[in-house]
């Protein structure tokens, strides 16, 4: 059995080896001491706090420095066939003067979303028709020659187009959600922005001239030459940037790129493996194949220090410096957490795409066992994004990806002979089938039905025949003999 750990010390990270670099050689401090690597099998680093090159993926972050690559994807069309839209994440470092322009322009972008929003407000109480696009484009054209709302132009024409944008996304969202054709929760009306929102974003298109400098630097317009830090290069051409201010009061600059498909059939070539995984708590991912991933448990982890954190913010007088100090402390500890959460995730289902040719998974209702007695750990697991990770990179790299169904009986049928021996309280980890008598590890029976579920599905997806074909009756049946007049 191959157990992967987390949070071990990694001696070739140390030495140097394997094209990676440690944080000393790169002046960042000590070694790397959160790394994995293969028991009885050569040492292989994969993530943590260095820059270890992982083919196709921009998810190696250093969660000290604070740099976050390749937050998350967006899929528009699976397969090689097709292309995939990717999002790459780098930090920015602007300038004082920079800052005070984003502030300008993420205020900007800000009120026009919230004067469009009111201009639809009163148009539905006052019984008018819907206000179109091109109506508030048209609005917020003739707004910019008044004097209460001149002060527009000094953001970019582009980034007060795109908060229109939002705004009828926002809406469509809202009518799909209305007229069930949304499979996700449902989504309400859209609210007003406000300056106190813990996300500030703007986006600039093609449209905007946006330009990446021989020096480096991000050139936004209205805003300057922002420096960034390119943990690694952009594999394309970007098509969009959003600058975002998060809650730590850090700065990203977020670049949708199109993925090249026959690059990435190269990286990732063709497995000959299938897996099906069973998440848990108690082991994040346990295998069909006996792979067992072990929980991290990040927010346990930093649990005191935010403890400690959120005291020393309550006792804060509310308005003060010191309060909003004490907030952006407190914001700077949880976004650690999520970043290593989501380094975590993304080093997991990289390794397990490439590994395999098709990967299935269980459909859990993690917003159902969010509401239970265990929450606190069933969010700190973080499935939800490591499912969304396997699925885009299975898309990208010309994976199969299958869910099965959230009620199937994994844990409680045997995989060996296939009888169902009943449900089991989850102190039960380990228990013996009554019809065959194969001693079960609960986890990895579970992975090895949700494989079987999987490729069942797949077998049959194609609109096959399942039913047996059709042969001659025994000459004992009952009915009419052959030969028989």
């Amino acid at each position: 059995m191959t157990l992967y750990k987390y949070g071990r010390q990694c001696a070739d990270l140390q030495a140097g080896g394997k094209g990676g670099r440690t944080r000393s050689q790169s002046g960042g401090g000590s070694s790397c001491t959160m790394c994995w690597r293969r028991t009885g099998m050569r040492a292989r680093p994969i993530g943590g706090e260095c820059w270890v090159p992982v083919p196709g993926d921009g998810n190696q972050m250093d969660v000290h420095d604070e740099d976050a690559v390749c937050a998350g994807a967006f899929v528009s069309v699976p397969g090689h066939a097709g292309c995939v839209q990717l999002r790459y994440n780098y930090r920015l470092d602007p300038w004082p003067r920079h800052r005070a322009a984003l502030g300008k322009a993420f205020g900007c972008a800000r009120v026009v979303f919230n004067d469009g929003l009111r201009a639809r407000q009163e148009a539905h109480a006052a019984g008018r028709l819907y206000l179109t696009d091109t109506e508030l484009s048209a609005a917020l054209t003739a707004a910019k020659k008044t004097p209460e709302r001149q002060w527009l132009g000094d953001a970019s024409a582009v980034v007060l187009q795109q908060a229109l944008a939002d705004l009828n996304t926002a809406y469509r969202n809202f009518f799909a959600s209305l007229n069930r054709e949304r499979k996700s929760q449902r989504v309400g009306l859209p609210r007003l922005r406000s300056r106190k929102d813990r996300r500030q974003a703007i986006r600039f298109t093609a449209n905007a001239r946006f330009k990446i400098l021989a020096n480096g630097r991000l050139r936004l317009p209205k805003i300057g030459d922002v420096p960034v830090r390119w943990s690694r290069p952009l594999p394309g051409e970007a098509s969009s940037v959003t600058v975002i201010r998060d809650a730590a009061g850090r700065y990203f600059a977020s670049f949708v790129v199109q993925t090249d498909p026959a690059a990435d059939a190269q990286r990732f070539p063709e497995a000959g493996r299938e897996v099906g995984i069973d998440l848990g708590l108690a082991a994040f991912a346990v295998l069909s194949d006996g792979t067992k991933v072990s929980a991290p448990r990040f927010l346990r982890r930093a649990q005191k220090k935010v403890k400690r954190l959120q005291r020393a913010h309550s006792r804060k007088q509310k308005g003060s410096n010191n309060k909003e100090k004490s907030r952006a402390r407190l914001a700077r500890a949880h976004a650690t957490v999520a970043n290593r959460r989501a380094d975590f995730c993304h080093q997991v289902s990289t390794v397990i795409t490439r590994e395999n040719q098709a990967v299935y998974v269980e459909d859990l209702c993690v917003a159902g066992l969010g509401r239970t007695r265990l929450a606190k750990s069933v969010h700190d697991a973080g499935w939800s994004g490591f499912v969304a990770m396997l699925e885009y990179k299975a898309a990208r790299y010309g994976r199969t990806f299958a869910r099965i169904g959230r009620f199937a009986p994994t844990s409680q049928v045997c995989s060996a002979c296939g009888v169902k021996d009943g449900p089991k309280p989850l102190s039960v980890r380990t228990w013996t089938c009554t019809a065959c008598g194969t001693i079960h590890d609960r986890d990895v029976n579970a992975a090895r039905n949700v494989l079987a579920l999987g490729r069942r599905e797949s077998l049959n997806a194609c609109g096959g025949g399942i039913r047996p074909g059709a042969t001659l009756a025994a000459a004992s049946e009952t009915g009419s003999l052959r030969g028989a007049a």
